[in-house]
């Protein structure tokens, strides 16, 4: 993918000293202190930074979209010639939208359920260009061709909840490209995405803003994203900007310490396996800002100065300033490094144990029920025919784009949704049909941690009542070991594996951040002591410090408690990091199966080599030819005949339309479902 280039354009938007504050009872609390900004035609300013730094509020105050509780206190934010803060209401309605534009970060919140997508992109249309009728609806057929969108026509009439998520998020970018803004903002815009949609979202907007010469300011927390984005970086911290730079001087040679602990917190290949660099703390909340550097209770390089006197810009290159009391020399030392491990030191090798998880042959099919009788009619073939085994101590990882079974897959495991057929034994013993007990008994052996643990902690106990419920149901030995078990001191040291103190304990869920929150998912899952957790996607909604910080955790556990994880994710660079093994789905099948340095190093089927050329590298150095896949996933209730993945498949032969390829075993570990391969046995 080609970098972006440096913009020529004139100059967009222009933000001097722009303050925005919450009300909080009777004081304001100040969410973005005092911030400057620019943004060139054609440019893309990438403001980085962890949540609660006043990314997304400083997006909202441009667009005068703040909630209630938000006001913008001080500041000038000067757009096509005019003060956007000195606008009146009536002003200000025609720039957003025709002269800004912004794309959310969830489109699955911020589209109208209950009208169709041409309906809400008649409403833009209508108000910005005074079109309607055939022409809007010609106008908006045009939007939908130009974002990518198959069938289009048929999407129009279609309403937000029949799109998949990738379609949703085109549909918002149509909506803000109707109006033809000049500036657009894009607050996450792929956060929620696979890495093949996401692929495919950051093309389209690199395509669009060149044809459109639109400045753009993107707002992310992805490294990965920013390079191949972005032309200038903004790292925002606790309101403020501290560091800015251009794209290839950030890269090489970060300067702020927050920013060189960013870098340093991202999972690498040099320490595969290790412990990642974490940054200590938390973004102070709004209500207890420091004094002076507001990184300095955090920092490894603070003085006292630091603590005392908030640092100015300094220069420290063209176009590249830092705010920080460092000297130049301590400033440039770049990655400490110190507390990483050797890498590969925990992912060596080990020798074959026997299988503590065995999955043979699982199905779940859905039933599809019609008419008023609700007859079946037919199957959703969510998972169809997996096999896997897993052993004590260590990690497979489950990848592959949204839709494609995994999440099923840990389900039917833990028996949280039924089988259709095959089998799932532990400690050697059979789940599923059995009597009650026995499947209570073997239930305390197996865990999961979910994606959201906000949606999956009750908001209406105390962690220590959360984790106490978990000991007191799975409890072995009945009522009286049960309440044993449940006492304040045991909660006390769960709590203390996974790093928080005991006082937690009496604290409720909201009390907490997210990385704190998965935190206590964590011990809510070791309280039972499980010999297997399945991790359903649990870092995906963090930030890369707080992603640092529990990948350190699980590892740690693992190394000590021997337990054995079934880690289902989308990102690449977790598993590269935390896997021993990687399975890869596609439409609830395994595809492709081997140690993680045959499948990441050496991938051999088609699929597997497209998810790879799709994952954003954070390197500028790293280049790879972007392997783009036609179309979606087909429904799993009507897969195609022959191999799943054909329709999308490059390489595909008549073969691979009429029968599904069988194993190709390319090593003692390596197994590909390819008719590229000879079928195992006959590569001799």
């Amino acid at each position: 993918m080609s970098a972006p280039q440096s913009p020529r354009g004139e100059e967009l938007l222009a933000v001097r000293q722009l303050r925005v504050a919450f009300a909080h009872g009777r004081s304001l609390l100040p969410a973005v202190d005092g911030i400057d900004l620019r943004l060139a035609a054609g440019e893309t300013l990438a403001l980085l930074g962890e949540s609660g730094c006043g990314k997304s509020a400083t997006a909202l105050a441009l667009l005068r979209l703040l909630p209630a509780a938000g006001r913008i206190v001080a500041g000038e934010v000067r757009f096509g010639g005019r003060d956007l803060l000195r606008l009146p209401e009536s002003e200000m309605r025609a720039v957003r939208g025709g002269g800004m534009a912004m794309i959310f970060q969830e489109p699955a919140t911020s589209l109208n359920p209950v009208l169709t997508v041409g309906r809400q992109l008649a409403e833009v249309l209508a108000r910005h260009r005074a079109l309607s009728g055939a022409a809007a609806q010609a106008t908006a057929l045009d939007l939908l061709l130009a974002v990518g969108i198959a069938d289009a026509p048929r999407r129009l009439v279609e309403y937000p909840f029949q799109l998949s998520g990738g379609m949703k998020q085109r549909v918002m970018i149509a909506m803000a490209l109707a109006g033809e803004p000049r500036l657009l903002i894009a607050d996450e815009p792929t956060t929620a995405l696979d890495v093949t949609i996401q692929a495919q979202i950051l093309e389209l907007l690199r395509r669009l803003q060149a044809e459109r010469a639109m400045g753009m300011l993107l707002i992310t927390h992805d490294l990965g994203v920013v390079a191949q984005m972005a032309t200038r970086v903004g790292v925002m911290y606790a309101g403020e900007i501290v560091e800015e730079a251009p794209r290839g001087a950030f890269f090489s040679a970060p300067r702020h310490p927050y920013t060189q602990k960013l870098f340093a917190a991202l999972p690498d290949l040099a320490r595969r396996g290790g412990q990642l660099q974490t940054i200590p703390g938390q973004v102070p909340p709004l209500s207890a800002m420091p004094a002076g550097c507001r990184f300095a209770a955090r920092c490894a390089h603070a003085w006292e100065l630091c603590r005392q006197q908030s640092p100015q810009w300094r220069q420290v290159a063209v176009d590249h300033r830092v705010r920080c009391h460092l000297e130049d020399g301590l400033a440039s030392r770049g990655l400490d490094g110190g507390g990483v491990a050797a890498a590969g030191e925990a992912l060596a090798v080990v020798a074959a144990a026997p299988a503590l998880l065995a999955v043979d042959d699982l199905r779940v099919h859905f039933p599809i029920r019609r008419g008023i009788l609700q007859r079946t009619v037919g199957h959703v073939r969510a998972v169809d025919g997996v096999s896997l085994a897993l052993a004590r101590g260590r990690t497979l990882a489950l990848v592959g784009e949204s839709g494609c079974g995994k999440t099923t897959v840990g389900k039917a495991i833990l028996q949280l949704l039924p089988a259709s057929g095959g089998s799932v034994r532990l400690l050697g013993e059979q789940l599923g049909g059995a009597a009650s007990s026995p499947r209570r008994a073997l239930r305390r052996h197996m865990q999961m941690i979910f994606q959201d643990p906000f949606a999956s902690l009750n908001p209406r106990l105390s962690v220590g009542e959360i984790i106490a419920e978990g000991m007191r149901a799975l409890a072995a030995g009945g009522p009286a070991a049960g309440r044993r078990a449940t006492n304040a001191a045991a909660i006390a040291a769960v709590l203390q594996q996974v790093g928080l103190p005991a006082e937690a304990a009496g604290r409720y869920p909201h009390e907490f951040s997210g990385g704190q929150r998965q935190r206590i998912a964590i011990a809510r899952a070791l309280a039972v002591q499980p010999d297997l957790v399945i991790c359903d996607e649990p870092t995906s909604a963090l930030d890369v410090s707080v992603q640092a910080q529990i990948l350190n955790l699980l590892a740690t556990l693992q190394g000590e408690l021997g337990l054995a994880y079934l880690f289902i994710t989308h990102n690449f660079a977790v598993v590269d990091h935390l896997a021993h093994e990687v399975a890869v789905m596609y439409l609830g099948r395994i595809v492709e199966h081997g140690r993680v340095d045959e499948v990441l190093r050496s991938p051999r089927h088609p699929y597997t080599r497209a998810l790879l050329s799709a994952v954003p590298s954070p390197r500028l150095d790293v280049a790879s030819e972007y392997i783009r896949l036609p179309g979606e996933i087909p429904s799993p209730a009507a897969p195609p005949a022959g191999c799943h993945f054909h329709p999308r498949c490059r390489q595909a032969s008549e073969l691979c339309r009429q029968d599904y390829p069988p194993p190709s075993r390319l090593s003692a570990t390596h197994v590909v479902h390819c008719h590229l391969y000879p079928p195992a046995g006959e590569a001799d």
